[in-house]
């Protein structure tokens, strides 16, 4: 079927600054919008993904100086390592660009003069803390001095990591500049504003209109009730940027033109591509294009994007977003990410060490439409990619293409088996689909891997290797492996955003030029390639050397992970004698509320069975509990169960077990202890 491009849509990520690597807490943002991207191409759409450095300010002035180089020659190195960096996680921009160029120089002074025009640029003198030594103007962030709330020495001059004020930089105490130690001084200069505040009804209205999320829509509205203030958009010599027209000495603030990057870069892009009309998707008037522009930003920009930016468009004469998509913060382990505190893992040192499709597999996990940080925790990390995408996806083809290439010549079977069964996971794709659109990454990953489950079942409950000892059942086989790998092939069509490296794998070995929403092939009758493995499982040795990469920087465990050796001794003094608990044993245990969503025997074990309990992530966790002699797993479906969730991963002969689920024992019987009605999985057991 023939793509039918329904959509023009241009895309942007936020400018990563030009002063140092990226690292994965930047990751988060460019994997999100890459797989939308993907996700929409697939879907048949026209986008354009644009992105470029943020190359100008004091910070990058400084950066050069201290590296005895020229700011330009800093920018064009740092460029060169961030391109590296994402074309490494498989980040595909179709122009990548700097805001240190011509076109960008030449958009921001026509925004400029636009809003000059109008009366909507003006001057008055400002008083600044000045480095009398260094001869330069501080901003909040290069000066530091004791908090005037609390006291706390070393805070920066906007708020305090202490107490959580905020203030003026010229309220601290004892301050200094980070650059010379030398005490500032209050200094006058002439400084230019865009009058914001001229748009405080078109910004009431705009940011109520659906294109921001609710909670950043509600979070502009604080601003906006409190009064919006003119914006200061220039700063004085010396700084690395563009000279503001007409102003020696006087350059624009980096936030006006580097959200200019957006339309320069797209504008580049333009020049090489015919079929691109730059002034379709910046048009005020969208009546006739009717493009779409949406930007992905994290929410420490969100004032910028969704308060200075549209106003700026709406002042000079262009088009505002369609939508605005904002995300939470990265942690790691628990612990929050600060590239200014150093506890970060670069890009580069995970590349070193690990396959990317891991994290872009990982983070979808993790990701929603909401503004809620994620944490990157390492145990979970291997654990979840070795179960998911080794254990549950992969292993659908490998167990199959080997008796489809043995016994029936690579060519899968002529007509389907289980026309219901397959209808299921073709139908499935709509909704992959839309929770894709809907930037519902982790719901994506649910559907997914239920849909993994059930191939894997269809493949156990008809035992292949079984069939194929008989020679009077190799039908039966190359029905049943036939099967399997065409729900392989759905399966990697929906993960393949997601995961284009592994879906590129899987795209060769079923002999199909693309794996697209829009384009779903009928497999039955086709021939295969050979199989090779497509992926291989995490190894914890490589987490280990990329951490030792970025020690000191990272915590290298997560403190509240007990193994179930550590964990059982606990919990057996918890069930004893309740006079005896350590109250910091106890607090070492987390107990979630779990629902069983599937349960099964254990072929060899006469006292396990398998489960899979959801306890509210993005997928469920398998877990082998031995309580055969007490349980059918039919009795268990849908039972809610209290689950020991910390425990690390143990790997047992018929799989890996991800938790236990609490029992109590009289001797005779073992009796699952259950919550209340009324709760759901993922509740806290407290």
């Amino acid at each position: 079927m023939a793509a039918i491009i329904t959509r023009n849509i241009l895309v942007t990520s936020a400018l990563p600054y030009a002063n140092g690597p990226i690292h994965l807490g930047h990751m988060v943002e460019y994997i999100q919008t890459d797989i939308w991207v993907r996700a929409m191409r697939a879907m048949g759409h026209q986008v354009s993904y644009v992105c470029a450095d943020d190359a100008h300010g004091t910070a990058i002035m400084l950066k050069a100086e201290a590296n005895g180089i020229t700011p330009e020659v800093q920018i064009a190195n740092v460029q060169q390592q961030h391109q590296r960096d994402f074309a490494g996680f498989g980040v595909g921009f179709d122009h990548y660009d700097s805001t240190h160029s011509p076109t960008n120089q030449a958009r921001a002074e026509q925004i400029y003069n636009t809003l000059h025009s109008k009366g909507l640029i003006s001057k008055r003198p400002v008083k600044q803390l000045y480095d009398p030594q260094k001869g330069l103007f501080l901003a909040d962030r290069f000066v530091k001095g004791d908090c005037p709330k609390c006291a706390a020495t070393e805070q920066y001059g906007d708020s305090c990591d202490k107490c959580g004020a905020t203030y003026n930089a010229t309220e601290l105490k004892n301050a200094v500049s980070v650059f010379s130690g030398a005490a500032p001084v209050l200094k006058e200069s002439d400084h230019y504003f865009f009058k914001l505040s001229q748009f405080a009804a078109f910004l009431t209205e705009w940011t109520q209109s659906g294109a921001l999320q609710s909670s950043i829509a509600n979070k502009l509205k604080e601003w906006l009730d409190a009064g919006l203030a003119d914006w200061d958009i220039s700063r004085d010599a010396p700084y690395f940027g563009f000279e503001i027209p007409g102003s020696p000495g006087k350059y624009f603030y980096v936030w006006l033109d580097a959200p200019v990057g957006y339309m320069s870069s797209f504008e580049n892009l333009c020049a090489t591509r015919p079929d691109l009309k730059w002034h379709d998707y910046w048009q005020a008037d969208q009546s006739v294009s009717q493009t779409e522009l949406y930007h992905f930003i994290g929410k420490d920009i969100v004032n910028f994007h969704g308060l200075f930016w549209p106003a700026m468009l709406e002042g000079s004469g262009y088009r505002k977003p369609t939508g605005v998509f904002a995300h939470g913060h990265l942690m790691v382990n628990g612990d929050k990410m600060s590239k200014s505190k150093g506890t970060f893992i670069t890009a580069e040192s995970y590349l070193n060490h690990l396959n990317p499709e891991y994290l872009r597999y990982y983070f979808a996990s993790k990701l929603g439409s909401g503004v809620e940080d994620l944490d990157l925790n390492l145990d979970d990390f291997m654990t979840k990619v070795n179960s998911d995408v080794v254990g549950k996806v992969v292993n659908i083809a490998s167990r199959c293409a080997g008796f489809v290439h043995k016994l029936c010549g690579g060519v899968l079977v002529n007509t389907c088996p289980d026309v219901a069964l397959i209808d299921d996971f073709v139908k499935a794709h709509a909704s992959v689909a839309a929770a894709y659109e809907a930037r519902e990454y982790s719901r994506v990953i649910r559907e997914v891997m239920a849909l993994a489950d059930r191939a894997n079942q269809y493949i156990d409950e008809h035992k292949p290797w079984q069939l194929a000892k008989d020679p009077t059942k190799l039908s039966e086989v190359h029905a049943v492996c036939s099967m399997g790998v065409v729900m392989f092939y759905h399966i990697m069509l929906d993960l393949a955003p997601i995961m284009p490296s592994l879906a590129a794998g899987a795209a060769r070995f079923l002999q199909v030029d693309a794996l697209r929403f829009n384009q779903v092939q009928d497999l039955f009758g086709k021939p295969l390639a050979e199989f090779k493995p497509l992926i291989n499982r995490v190894d914890p040795s490589k987490v280990a050397a990329m951490l030792a990469e970025n020690e000191p920087l990272v915590p290298t465990t997560n403190p509240v992970t007990k193994t179930e050796s550590q964990l059982k001794p606990i919990v057996k003094t918890m069930t004893t004698d309740a006079s005896i608990i350590d109250i910091n044993a106890f607090a070492a245990v987390q107990l979630v509320v779990g629902k069983i969503c599937q349960a099964e025997t254990v072929e060899g074990a006469d006292k396990l069975l398998k489960l899979q309990v959801d306890i509210g992530e993005a997928t469920p966790r398998q877990i082998f509990s031995g309580i055969r002699a007490s349980y059918m797993p039919a009795q268990l479906l849908g039972k809610m169960v209290i689950v020991v969730a910390n425990l690390a991963p143990r790997k047992m002969r018929f799989g890996m077990s991800e938790g236990m689920v609490i029992a109590a024992g009289n001797g005779a019987n073992i009796y699952l202890l259950s919550p209340d009605a009324g709760a759901q999985p993922g509740d806290i057991v407290s």
